[in-house]
C-alpha cells in the first residue's frame, strides 16, 4: 500500500473502482494486423479496412442477406446424435454439447426463407464456428430439407458454404452425405429452380467435392480459401512451392472454377440480379448495405 492509498478516504475508493472491459472490444485484422473497434467492424459488415472478410455466423449472414433483416426460420430434421458412439480424447456427445453452447445452434446448418430485393428465396447458411462447419448427417438432412422446401414453395435456393471437411466422428455416415446432397441438387434441377452457391472462407474437403461445386452459378467472397485438400497438404505431397494466391477466390475465378468474386456489401444485389434473370422476375432494389 503506497502513501496515496493511506490518505484516500474509503468512500472515495468505491467511486473510482476499476470497471471490467469486454475482451471483444477490439478485433485484430488477420490481413493487416490492424486493431478494429468491434462496433466499426459490425457497421462495415465485418469487413476490415484492409478488405479482409471476417468469418460470420448465420445470424449476421441472414440479416445481411434478406430485405430488412426479416426472415422465417425453418427447422431441419432431427438425427441420431452419436450413431457410432465415437470417442477420441473426448466423447463426440461432449464435443456436440460444447459446440451447441458456443453457437446456440443444434448443428452446423441454419435454414431460412425471406426476400432478397423482393425475390422470395430459401437460404441455407453453414456455420464454421460449429465444429469447423463439418459435414455430417445433420448437415446433409438440413440440405435436403432446404431443397424440398424450395421445390414445394417453387423458390430458388442459395447456400453460403463454410466447412473444413467431413465430420470424422460420424465416419462413413458423414461421407454418405456427399452423394446424398446431390439428390437434393437434382431435385432442384428437375423442378427448374435456380441453385446458387456462395463460397465463403473456408470451403474445403467433402463439401467442395459435393454440393458446393454443383450450383448453377458460383459466387465467392474475396480471398476465400476454396479447395478439396489444403495448400499445406499439397505442398508436402508434391514438394513444390505453390503459386501465389493458389486456391483463393480470385485464382479460381481466373481458372474458370467460379463465376464471380463479390464483395460482401454487394452480395445481395448480385444475388438478386442473378435470380431475376433466371426466374424472369423483377427485383425491387433496396438501399445498399453500408460497409467497407
Amino acid at each position: 500500500m503506497n502513501w496515496l492509498s493511506k490518505l484516500t478516504p474509503p468512500g472515495v475508493k468505491k467511486i473510482f473502482t476499476k470497471r471490467d472491459t469486454p475482451d471483444n472490444l477490439w478485433v485484430k485484422c488477420p490481413k493487416s494486423e490492424e486493431m478494429v473497434f468491434h462496433a466499426d467492424l459490425a457497421a462495415a459488415l465485418h469487413v476490415t479496412p484492409a478488405g479482409h472478410h471476417m468469418r460470420i455466423g448465420p445470424e449476421y449472414r441472414l440479416s445481411y442477406t434478406f430485405d430488412g433483416g426479416k426472415y422465417e426460420t425453418l427447422e431441419p430434421p432431427k438425427v441420431v446424435a452419436d450413431p457410432l458412439k465415437f470417442k477420441d480424447d473426448r466423447k463426440y456427445t461432449e464435443r456436440l454439447k460444447t459446440a451447441r453452447a458456443k453457437t446456440g445452434m443444434d448443428d452446423v446448418m441454419a435454414l431460412a426463407v425471406g426476400r432478397i430485393e423482393g425475390i422470395e428465396t430459401v437460404v441455407l447458411v453453414q456455420n464454421f464456428a460449429f465444429m469447423g462447419g463439418s459435414l455430417g448427417m445433420a448437415a446433409g438432412g438440413a440440405f435436403l430439407t432446404a431443397c424440398e422446401q424450395a421445390v414445394e414453395r417453387t423458390l430458388p435456393l442459395v447456400i453460403f458454404t463454410a466447412a473444413g471437411g467431413a465430420r470424422m466422428q460420424e465416419g462413413a455416415l458423414s461421407l454418405m452425405q456427399m452423394p446424398r446432397t446431390t439428390i437434393g441438387v437434382q431435385q432442384m434441377r428437375e423442378a427448374g429452380l435456380p441453385y446458387i452457391v456462395v463460397l465463403t472462407d473456408p470451403t474445403t474437403g467433402g463439401v467442395t467435392a459435393s454440393y458446393a461445386m454443383l450450383g448453377d452459378v458460383h459466387l465467392a467472397e474475396p480471398d476465400a480459401l476454396i479447395c478439396f485438400a489444403g495448400p499445406r497438404v499439397i505442398e508436402q505431397t508434391i514438394r513444390e512451392k505453390l503459386p501465389e494466391g493458389f486456391q483463393r477466390s480470385e485464382y479460381l475465378q481466373a481458372k474458370g472454377m467460379i463465376d464471380q468474386v463479390v464483395h460482401r456489401k454487394d452480395m445481395c444485389t448480385a444475388l438478386a440480379q442473378i435470380l431475376s434473370i433466371l426466374l424472369d422476375k423483377k427485383r425491387k432494389p433496396t438501399k445498399a448495405l453500408e460497409g467497407a
